[in-house]
């Protein structure tokens, strides 16, 4: 990246201008606990052509896969838990190099912006067609805030019920996000416990009046495919809103989509549909809900009309946050959506249509059942008799740490240890396998894990 330092006389142009003498004067109300007083002690300065040659070695001392899947020196990692390693078309890359999609804003001038407003409605109606339900957003930022927002949506629509439930198979993190949102708002939350199966046990719900909405997350952060079915008909029977959370919206390829399933609500993160990992980012929140619930619906939305010569046109149809309509009425102070992410999204989806994306889903629940049942056969523990899609856990001997090591220094990443956020799961491990790897990667694996 290039840049240019300001210089004394620039710093001191500026300060004049905003009414004060110095730097420090700037920055006075800076608590002294949080500030640093002294100067930091850096190394001497770089040449242009030194710090090129500096960031290089720092990266060469990171292991990371080629951006889109394309494998190349990189690790071999069974690494999933939100984040999904896919192939990606090559032709989205070079459709999403075009400047004029290059933006993260969705867009108030129709009349200057109709590309960009039909790519987001593409994006919404492929998006409704995934989760089976009738209306999608313009995006969120990522699936962990798009899960906040639909509890805090269902306590709106819920109005007086203050108390939600959430699933402890949800992802660790989005259930933290969701705390961050909820309890500031005053919102009660409850965690469901999960089986001996990997599945979320609801039974505790069964009659409860005062519960404005169960989020459930399929497949769930232990890969295992809930019963969203039975979800569904508990919640309708109870009046209470059904929420589907999701990390990888490719397994709605084979299974059930979450409107046919009883879902009020769908939700989750995008970034398996065509966006690299990118060390952690950026994220797509795809939200869908029933038509009735609209217009409690946070972010925006892209609509379709007719314009006075009656030739089709697109228009941000609804936006409802506080630069819109008065406070009390927003349903968020979402400022964007993810727009660029969900263009990547949407051409991910036309480029594979519904049969591509269905095996490709296929493929990914396959290869996981290979390596899954390879390393049952090798006496390892599954713990969880649930189906899986493309993750699964493993229970490994209590000396695996050193194998786990061992395998890091020779380019392998044996999955995610999960007793940090599970303390009861001690030594068990979660592996994720997509279409990148092959037969002979997993065999690898079997074979390293078993020497």
């Amino acid at each position: 990246m290039r840049y240019l330092p300001h210089t004394p006389e620039d710093m001191a142009a500026m300060l004049q201008v905003v009414g004060v003498h110095s730097m420090a004067e700037l920055f006075r109300t800076v608590p002294d606990e949080c500030a640093r007083r002294d100067t930091p002690d850096l190394p001497e300065p770089l040449t242009e052509w030194e710090l090129d040659a500096h960031m290089a070695a720092l990266s060469d001392e990171s292991a990371s896969p080629a951006p889109g899947g394309h494998s190349r020196s990189g690790p071999i990692a069974f690494l999933g838990a939100g984040r999904y390693e896919h192939f990606i078309p090559e032709s989205i890359n070079y459709l999403l190099g075009r400047s004029e999609f290059t933006t993260a804003y969705t867009p108030y001038q129709p009349e200057m912006s109709q590309g960009t407003l039909q790519a987001i409605y593409e994006y919404q109606t492929l998006t409704s067609r995934l989760l089976g339900l009738e209306v999608a957003n313009a995006s969120l930022y990522d699936g962990a805030s798009a899960l906040a927002e639909a509890l805090l949506m269902a306590v709106r629509i819920a109005r007086k019920k203050k108390k939600v439930a959430l699933s402890r198979a949800i992802h660790p993190h989005y259930r933290q996000v969701v705390r961050t949102y909820l309890d500031p708002a005053g919102v009660e939350i409850v965690e469901l416990p999960f089986l001996e199966s990997g599945r979320t046990d609801v039974s505790g719900l069964q009659g409860v009046e005062d519960m404005a909405a169960v989020a459930v997350q399929s497949p769930n952060f232990f890969g295992c495919i809930e019963d969203l079915t039975a979800v569904g008909d508990m919640c309708r029977e109870s009046g209470i809103l059904f929420i589907t959370a999701f990390t990888e919206p490719l397994a709605y390829g084979i299974l059930k989509d979450p409107g046919s399933q009883g879902a009020h609500i769908a939700c989750g993160e995008g970034q398996s549909l065509g966006i690299p990992r990118w060390f952690g980012g950026p994220g797509l929140g795809m939200f869908a809900c029933k038509r009735q619930y609209m217009r409690n619906m946070p972010g925006r939305l892209v609509g379709q009309t007719l314009d006075k010569q009656g030739r089709r046109g697109f228009v941000l149809t609804l936006a409802t946050r506080e630069q819109h309509i008065r406070r009390e009425k927003a349903t968020s102070n979402i400022c964007t959506n993810s727009s660029f992410c969900a263009l990547s999204a949407a051409m991910y989806m036309a480029s594979l249509g519904g049969t591509g994306i269905k095996e490709l889903a296929r493929l990914n629940y396959d290869k996981a059942g290979y390596l899954k049942e390879s390393l049952r056969q090798a006496d390892f523990q599954v713990p969880f008799a649930s189906p899986c899609f493309n993750e699964f856990v493993v229970e490994f001997p209590p000396d695996f740490e050193a194998t786990y090591n061992r395998l890091l220094k020779k380019n392998m990443v044996a999955g995610l240890p999960l007793s940090p956020w599970y303390p009861e799961l001690q030594h068990h491990y979660l592996l994720c396998v997509t279409e990148t790897r092959t037969r002979a990667h997993m065999d690898a694996f079997v074979k390293e894990v078993l020497s």
